[in-house]
């Protein structure tokens, strides 16, 4: 007998009238399910963190719930069992908690707090109770390890590179503060970075004590190590804790150049070594659980940020280096050890997803272990039988996973946010590919309104990515969520067109010098792709992106002759390729995409700078940025509201005085999010969510 027709017998002979009371309550449930809002958004609770401890008993966590009336999010340490079982908050009070970190014998976690005004590090038991303070630096810490023989932590700090000592700085930090004089000097480039000012100021490594005492700065110089990250940890301890292995700088103009190069350091002190040898960006080394090998991501090309990141095997005993995964065409991002020294887990984008892979010491075999999601934050079992990591999905927010290490089916080890997801209707995700430009495959998501109905016609918002090497993937968002977008009523178009990663390098590098050519032309092709589907409907399209989503808003702008676009948000977006140049920081970006400097090689800038294009600005076009955006100044954001405005074309600027390239704190997210809403009904019309 079929499956259904056995359970509608059983339902139908079996049951008491009870239980079908219970499943009609349950589909009254479902019914009332609502579309998501801002105010569902803050209430998730944010994993951020998983780490097995050394034991194999526990997994230690972070995780952060936003107090949108403090308008911050507190960050505490859980920790749940490794084997599942109900999670345990260690951490309390009023100041967050980050960066767990296991002691040797799994009887304590160090962790980063401000609880008492300045970050620093203290330790908790696993009972918790009141923590220990470990350190009083004068400034700020992160990023602290345990080192293996349990006797010392290492933590990172910005320090004054020509002061000899601990006191030196804290005498210089404190006159820093005390003085009324704000004004900066520089006399050397990079002299800002995405939000904030150098100030002179390097990033250290230091090492201190466990039980507290003089810290002692391991990489002195004038040079930041680790260099600054977006993600990562780029430096390690070797298994017995005497060897520090990091990533650095050492080129003398930072700002044209990513050669961070690995170097190794006694934990006693000494003069750093020198171990790899690519012209491109070395970053993320770890030890083997043995100590034979150190692994690290690499890329091969000087000055190009997404030069595919291939893994990298050096032998300590020989200083042989060797590729491993020079014949598998994907970009790693992160990477774990086997406790048995010969595979690694690695995770990195494929076709939308960021998977789980491993590959052994063999190379060239990369298996994937976890093919949906977005996955991070590996940890390995102490037993090398189950890896620990988090996933979030476009449907739901990051939770600690676990899964065998011969592979099958993710199981999740929390669900913090089970409750509250079962009160929302998610919109329907789907996947599609189309032919592009010059007839490459070209692949989306496509995520429907929750109260889609077959056979009606809902208005398009096509969200455009940053990068402009990145990529949309299956994972959760707090800035560009596609279900908020959704959710009053439009069908939300996330594509990855030529220059994102995840479909090979290089589908990848064709975007480098031609910002505005295969792209754009993918971008519009699978905007007619999805409109021919039938449930879209083509009077009423809409776009945003940011950075440079922004800047290819400001380029259809520009060539929105047909006016296929109705309405425009432009986050953070590049205007003038000119003026952007001169006002960003991280120069050998602009030099390696428009192949050189714009007074040596302008081509290229004038080719493809969207402010060339004013004279045909039309479309409705809210304009976003941050004072603090030092990546994309906020100069661009300016200019472009003001060629707007002298064009007479409807237009708005929301300015953020307190923020950077992203909106993160939670009443300006709010705002952010408020304002595109009412500026896409304004034009796009959605009907009332049902």
């Amino acid at each position: 007998m079929p499956c259904f027709r056995l359970c509608r017998f059983i339902l139908g002979r079996l049951l008491p009238s009870f239980v079908w009371m219970l499943l009609l309550m349950w589909g009254v449930t479902l019914a009332a399910a609502r579309p998501m809002t801002f105010d569902d958004q803050m209430k998730v609770r944010r994993i951020v963190s998983a780490v097995v401890s050394p034991d194999g008993r526990y997994v230690a966590y972070v995780q952060g719930v936003t107090d949108k009336a403090a308008n911050r999010v507190q960050y505490d340490l859980w920790i749940v069992p490794a084997g599942g079982g109900a999670p345990r908050q260690l951490t309390f009070g009023a100041r967050s908690a980050t960066d767990p970190c296991w002691s040797p014998d799994s009887t304590q976690l160090a962790f980063v707090s401000n609880r008492d005004g300045k970050a620093q590090i203290w330790t908790v038991g696993l009972q918790g109770g009141e923590p220990y303070k470990v350190t009083d630096f004068y400034t700020n810490v992160s990023g602290v390890l345990w080192a293996g023989d349990g006797k010392h932590l290492v933590f990172v700090a910005e320090v004054y590179p020509e002061c000899p000592d601990e006191d030196c700085n804290r005498r210089r930090y404190a006159t820093a503060e005390a003085s009324q004089v704000k004004a900066k000097i520089a006399d050397r480039l990079l002299y800002r970075h995405w939000d904030s000012f150098r100030d002179g100021r390097r990033r250290h490594i230091f090492v201190v004590p466990v039980g507290g005492g003089p810290a002692r700065d391991l990489t002195p110089g004038d040079y930041d190590a680790p260099p600054f990250s977006l993600g990562g940890r780029d430096y390690d301890l070797s298994p017995d804790g005497a060897e520090l292995a990091f990533a650095r700088n050492t080129d003398r103009d930072e700002a044209i150049s990513t050669n961070n190069d690995i170097f190794l350091v006694p934990l006693a002190g000494g003069e750093p070594k020198r171990i790899s040898i690519s012209p491109g960006s070395d970053t993320h080394p770890r030890y083997s659980p043995d100590g034979r090998y150190i692994a690290w991501l690499s890329q091969d090309q000087a000055g190009f940020e997404s030069d595919k990141k291939q893994v990298l095997l050096y032998e300590r005993a020989t200083g042989k280096l060797r590729r491993l995964s020079e014949k598998v065409d994907i970009s790693f991002e992160e990477l774990a050890w086997s406790p048995d020294g010969r595979t690694l887990f690695l995770a990195g984008d494929r076709h939308g997803q960021v998977p789980i892979f491993a590959l052994t010491l063999d190379g060239d075999d990369a298996r994937p272990l976890v093919a949906q999601g977005q996955n991070g934050n590996l940890s390995v079992a102490p037993d090398g039988k189950t890896l620990y990591f988090t996933q979030s999905t476009l449907t739901r927010p990051h939770e600690i996973f676990a899964v065998a290490t011969t592979g099958g089916d993710p199981k999740p080890l929390t669900r913090v946010n089970e409750a509250l997801l079962s009160e929302i209707r998610f919109g329907v995700v789907e996947e599609t590919w189309f032919t592009g430009a010059d007839n490459a495959r070209v692949h989306a998501f496509i995520v429907k309104p929750p109260q889609f109905t077959e056979g009606k016609k809902y208005p398009m918002i096509l969200l455009i990515h940053g990068g402009p090497q990145g990529a949309w993937s299956n994972g959760w968002s707090f800035r560009w969520n596609a279900q908020l977008f959704a959710a009053p009523g439009y069908v939300v178009v996330m594509l990855n067109p030529r220059g994102s990663t995840g479909y090979g390098q290089a589908f990848t590098d064709e975007i480098s010098g031609d910002w505005g050519g295969k792209v754009y032309v993918d971008l519009l092709k699978g905007v007619d792709h999805v409109v021919g589907m039938g449930f879209v409907d083509p009077a009423r399209i809409g776009a945003a992106g940011g950075s440079y989503g922004g800047y290819m808003v400001n380029w259809m702008l520009g060539h929105n002759t047909d006016k296929r676009f109705k309405a425009f948000v432009s986050h953070a977006g590049v205007y003038n390729l000119f003026s952007m140049y001169g006002a960003t920081e991280e120069l050998w970006f602009p030099e390696w995409e428009f192949k050189g400097n714009p007074w040596d090689n302008p081509e290229l800038y004038e080719k493809w700078s969207p402010h060339r294009f004013a004279h045909n600005f039309a479309t409705p076009t809210l304009v976003i940025h941050g004072e603090l955006d030092y990546r994309v100044p906020v100069g661009e954001g300016l200019q472009l509201f003001t060629a707007l405005q002298r064009r007479g074309v409807p237009s708005r600027l929301l300015y953020f005085p307190d923020e950077g390239h992203w909106i993160l704190k939670p009443q300006n997210s709010e705002l952010w999010y408020k304002t595109v809403h009412e500026w896409f009904a304004t034009y796009l019309k959605p009907d009332a969510p049902q």
